[in-house]
């Protein structure tokens, strides 16, 4: 039982703030990319055993972006090399101008059940700054045609904590887009990561520096916004209704097994293997499936183990930590805890360790203090 991953790398256009393994390659390039993508199956799926799917979830890059004969050659490829589970949750994730009546009717022909929107801003002139291909108009659009085609589990994504982003301009963008009544909202703060466009910009004085004060604040109004919307807070950056938390996702916090398949895809297989693909597009392409493969400790699995359970609402079990890394790792943890407890940035819910809300605004900091000397 895993969560299969598949990523594609295809972009009309970068946006400025992104470093994940994308390019922008043109459409002819998509039958050769799949092609490899499927001997990566073959071979994949005969190693493990023929794993079953509890969840997909197609990422990239822009799914979006793929014709519609390759998404289905794409579909009939997962068919040929995997099976699924009857409920499996099945996500592609898609820009706001590629949802089209033309789009929705080839999305009607696959067993993708759930959409992950990257909508970032509900303001025209931040789109354009991080150079998003859409409108705020597009956005809301491509909402409502999914919905009326009997698409409900929607996810739209937001950024915050943007260069010359006002506190008002997120409000507008978290009532504007919890007005269309999407179950799922991911709210991220901007991150620069070196060798972006927006991280040279900032190097060169284009931008303000990073403003920590304003992207508290907008946080602190994001956890606020999605409660009134009946929305839960399960993860530092995701808010769901009741029933729609990201299944796939989830595995992933949770130390379950997934398996990546494509350029720059990472697997795990739920113990202490972990695995990179290379993130050379081209070198994919051509058929040689290069991979890292790393090997976790106990101290690296105990360090992921706090990491990934204080993210979530559940926080970390200290019952199947001790079960899983001893009565001496599990007296550590409760000794580095303490001062946190004491602060009330931190709590114990029944036998968890969870993060209180003001323990959310230093996650970091309180994550790091209980990691492995």
């Amino acid at each position: 039982m895993i969560g299969l991953y598949i990523h594609i790398p295809f972009c009309q256009s970068r946006c400025i703030y992104c470093d994940f393994v994308s390019s922008t390659l043109s459409q002819e390039w998509q039958a050769k990319y799949l092609r490899a993508l499927e001997d990566e199956m073959f071979l994949r799926s005969k190693e493990m055993g023929e794993p079953v799917a509890r969840t997909i979830y197609i990422g990239g890059g822009t799914p979006s972006q793929l014709s519609p004969q390759n998404l289905a050659g794409l579909m009939d490829a997962l068919q040929r090399h995997f099976t699924w589970q009857p409920d499996c949750e099945f996500t592609l994730e898609a820009n706001p101008d590629d949802i089209t009546p033309a789009f929705i009717s080839c999305l009607r022909d696959t067993p993708v059940n759930r959409i992950s929107m990257g909508i970032q801003s509900t303001d025209d002139s931040v789109l354009r700054f991080l150079r998003r291909r859409h409108t705020a108009r597009q956005a809301f659009d491509a909402i409502g045609q999914l919905q009326e085609a009997g698409y409900e589990n929607i996810s739209g994504d937001l950024i915050y904590g943007l260069p010359h982003q006002s506190q008002e301009m997120f409000e507008g963008d978290l009532k504007a887009l919890l007005q269309t009544g999407i179950p799922h909202l991911s709210a991220y703060a901007l991150q620069y990561e070196p060798g972006t466009p927006l991280y040279q910009m900032l190097q060169q004085g284009e931008i303000p520096a990073e403003d920590e004060e304003h992207s508290l604040r907008c946080y602190e109004m994001l956890m606020d916004f999605t409660a009134q919307a009946g929305m839960e807070h399960y993860e530092i950056s995701n808010f769901a209704r009741s029933g729609y938390r990201s299944r796939h996702n989830s595995s992933y916090w949770q130390g379950r097994p997934y398996l990546g398949l494509g350029a720059g895809a990472h697997s795990y297989d739920g113990r202490f293997i972990r695995r990179a693909n290379t993130a050379n597009i081209r070198t994919y392409m051509e058929g040689r499936h290069e991979a890292e493969t790393e090997i976790l400790g106990k101290d690296e699995l105990y360090d992921e183990r706090v990491m990934l359970g204080l993210r979530t609402a559940e926080g970390i079990s200290l019952q199947a930590l001790e079960q899983d890394f001893g009565t001496d790792k599990l007296l550590y943890l409760l000794r580095m805890a303490e001062p946190h407890l004491l602060r009330g940035t931190l709590m114990k819910k029944g036998e968890h360790l969870v993060l209180a809300r003001k323990g959310l605004f230093v996650s970091d900091d309180i994550i790091s203090s209980l990691m492995s000397d």
